[in-house]
């Protein structure tokens, strides 16, 4: 194994709505913050009151994290946050899947089209795609979610920015361990220490998941490890270095059902009825579809406060190993052009940014300007097997891939915000150039040898007014640009080798907003926004784990997204999160008809919660709903699509404390009517196999013991 290196239309109108007239007039007296607004770092790179930021931004605090969660998966938290759609597919190997305003919604594993972050270092590889299973729930202080236009500010992706920030160890030592079980053989430890003396702070954190799986062919183990050190050299600096390991060996992958077979039981694998040994015998049995991935990676930051303004460094590396085993296979006539079922690749990533704040006067107001670079690089030493030897499937048969794919990209960036009584005008250009380098070995059938170069520049603009001191309402607009990712690259529809054909995706964003946070603790969000994509990148072909991609027409995303906390009494607390979004083709293309709707997004999704903690906060209790509309799997909008759904949780919990010692339990029960429907799907499958349903009722507990010396 290699080591890493240690290695902008119509909208126009709606626009200009957002302000009301008498804003142009006059202005009220320079407002001051109001005193439950959250800060904010993910829209403009440095800490904001979220009041004073022109964009979408939510941010999902450690206590939802932890409300009752086993903390094993990002969809128990960002199922609050509306925009968002993170579809669990019950299939730990393939990851979750995130949609930010349908972008990323075709994904057929892992994370794309919106951008990951740990603590300000890429969770994210240069070409857009990421994993969202390496982000570390047990210790999250909160996750940022930045949508719309302001998310051009990160480069090469169209949708938005999900940002984790881990706790930094301070205070006392501490040692915490959490045990947590539930239906289909769950089962999670999770061990963490922390402390700090000084300049000094630390924080390790390891933890073990199992389960066996709600759907047959579905169990999964993963060991997470993460350690963090911060150092503050000198007054106004900080260091910090994070360093971070997943561990996830043959994870069994269940793959999608037709229809019928999920009528016919959800819980089943798809048979496979090409089996003349046992006509009984499920596709994923039969290949022993699986997955292994081995990923580590550490990253550091410094940041220096100085009188003038702010220095930010930040490097990082790593490797990621994946080995996955997948249903499809030509058999014994497999032509020339076929590559395998299993593919096998050593991946080393790394890349650096720096950038540097400068603060001072223009015109009788505050200018802040931010000039920076970042520059990021992967090695893919990337290989493919049959995966049948004879008459026995689901083993590595003889070589058909074998090629170095290399990505490069260096992103050069500026942005300036304007700060002025009560108006914050925000610009900021960020020029991307990615290079992609394949040289083949494997040249039996034709050499693949090639490279491709995307370059683009993004320039972004937001305007915000205070109306009061705890209300805002802004404008924003931007160009997006969405390279094709290397597991979209890496196959022709005609199952031949890389597509050299695909094009970058081109978007312009429109948004207007409305922002309140009142002492009272009460804030409300609502964005009203326009998306217009060319060359948007759709499925082609989609077959037993294999997806080729081609460039369609245009499309459009029409949407609404509000959110709200509310005090509703003493101990009593409520969240709602609303999304309705018309995502839709503009004219033909493919098999798609102007009008249809893209598949992977629901024109609707809901969240609602109520909780209550008693007075002394011993005792907490929550009841929770997630709904979605229906969503269409294919262009065409002609098969069956997956129906919407509704579905009720509740939790309970309790804390004592005695000494040094304070004892947590938690109880939950998810699906509460036992509502059987379908929560994912997988776009494009050319045997339409589409479905992945989501479990009925499930009970989860969850015990927690920590020591404060």
């Amino acid at each position: 194994m290699k080591h890493p290196c240690l290695r902008l239309h119509s909208g126009a109108l709606l626009i200009a709505a957002a302000l009301p007239a008498w804003a142009l007039d006059g202005q009220p007296p320079v407002p001051a913050a109001a005193a439950d607004a959250v800060v904010v770092v993910s829209a403009a790179r440095t800490a904001h009151n979220e009041l004073d930021v022109p964009a979408s931004v939510d941010i999902v605090d450690a206590a939802r994290i932890n409300a009752g969660q086993p903390r094993v998966n990002a969809s128990e938290a960002l199922a609050a946050v509306p925009g968002l759609v993170v579809q669990n597919r019950q299939n730990y190997a393939q990851d979750l899947q995130i949609s930010s305003r349908g972008f990323g919604a075709r994904s057929a594993f892992g994370v794309r089209g919106v951008r990951l972050l740990t603590d300000g270092i890429p969770a994210s590889m240069p070409d857009g795609q990421g994993q969202a299973a390496t982000f570390n729930l047990d210790i999250a202080d909160r996750i940022e979610v930045l949508r719309g236009p302001f998310s051009a500010l990160y480069g090469n992706h169209s949708g938005g920015v999900v940002q984790l920030f881990t706790r930094d160890g301070a205070g006392a030592p501490a040692l915490e361990s959490t045990f947590t079980g539930g239906s289909d053989g769950l089962r999670k430890l999770d061990v963490n220490a922390q402390g700090g003396a000084g300049r000094f702070g630390y924080l390790l954190d390891a933890s073990r998941f199992e389960t066996d799986g709600y759907r047959a062919h579905s169990a999964a183990r993963r060991d997470q490890a993460l350690a963090k050190l911060t150092v503050r050299p000198e007054a106004g600096g900080k260091l910090t270095i994070v360093a971070s390991g997943l561990r996830q060996h043959d994870t069994q992958d269940p793959l999608g059902l037709t229809w019928a077979a999920l009528q016919r039981d959800p819980r089943a694998g798809e048979i496979d009825t090409t089996d003349p040994q046992s006509p009984q015998r499920t596709l994923a049995d039969r290949y022993n579809t699986r997955k292994s991935i081995d990923h580590q990676q550490i990253g550091a930051v410094y940041d220096l406060e100085t009188g003038a303004g702010k220095l930010h460094l930040m490097g990082y590396g790593g490797n990621r190993r994946v080995v996955q085993y997948q249903s499809f296979s030509k058999g014994f006539q497999a032509p020339p052009t076929h590559s395998g079922g299993v593919v096998d690749f050593d991946r080393d990533f790394s890349g650096a940014e720096i950038n540097w704040t400068w603060r001072g006067q223009l015109a009788d107001g505050a200018l802040a300007a931010t000039m920076g670079a970042a520059y990021d690089h992967s090695s893919d030493d990337r290989k493919g097997y049959e995966n049948f030897i004879g008459n026995v499937f689901g083993v590595q048969g003889v070589p058909r891939r074998d090629e170095t794919d290399t990505l490069d990209s260096l992103d050069p960036y500026l942005q300036l915000e304007w700060t002025r009584g009560p108006w914050v005008l925000d610009a900021g250009l960020r020029h991307t150039r990615l290079k992609v380098k394949v040289r083949d070995r494997y040249v039996s059938n034709g050499d693949d040898s090639g490279g491709l170069s995307f370059s683009r520049t993004t320039p972004i603009a937001g305007v915000l007014y205070k109306l009061a001191p705890e209300t805002s309402v802004y404008v924003s607009a931007a160009h997006g640009f969405e390279t094709p990712t290397m597991n979209e690259l890496f196959y022709s529809g005609s199952g031949a080798g890389f597509n050299f054909g695909l094009r970058p995706a081109t978007s312009t964003h429109l948004e207007t907003g409305f922002k309140h946070a009142s002492a009272g603790g009460t804030r409300m969000q609502a964005a009203v926004f326009q998306v217009q994509t060319r060359d948007e990148l759709v499925v082609d072909v989609s077959s037993g784990g294999r997806t080729s991609y081609r460039n369609s027409a245009r499309t459009q995303r029409q949407g609404l997204e509000l959110s709200a906390d509310l005090r509703v009494a003493e101990g009593w607390r409520s969240h709602l999160a609303l999304t309705t979004l018309r995502a839709v083709y503009r004219n033909a293309s493919g098999s798609a008809l102007a009008g249809s709707r893209l598949p992977g997004v629901p024109n609707a999704s809901a969240f609602a919660d109520v909780a209550w903690t008693s007075a002394a906060g011993a005792w907490t209790a929550g009841l929770e709903t997630q709904a979605a509309g229906r969503v269409y799997a294919d262009d065409a909008n002609r098969d069956q699509p997956a129906p919407g759904y509704a579905v009720l949780n509740m939790r309970v919990g309790a804390r004592q404390a005695f000494g040094g010692w304070q004892l947590k339990e938690f109880v939950r029960l998810n699906n509460l009517t036992d509502r059987a429907y379908v929560g994912s799907v997988i776009v494009g499958d050319a045997n339409k196999r589409y479905y992945e349903p989501a479990p009925g009722r499930q009970w989860l507990a969850g015990v927690t013991l920590q020591r404060q010396f």
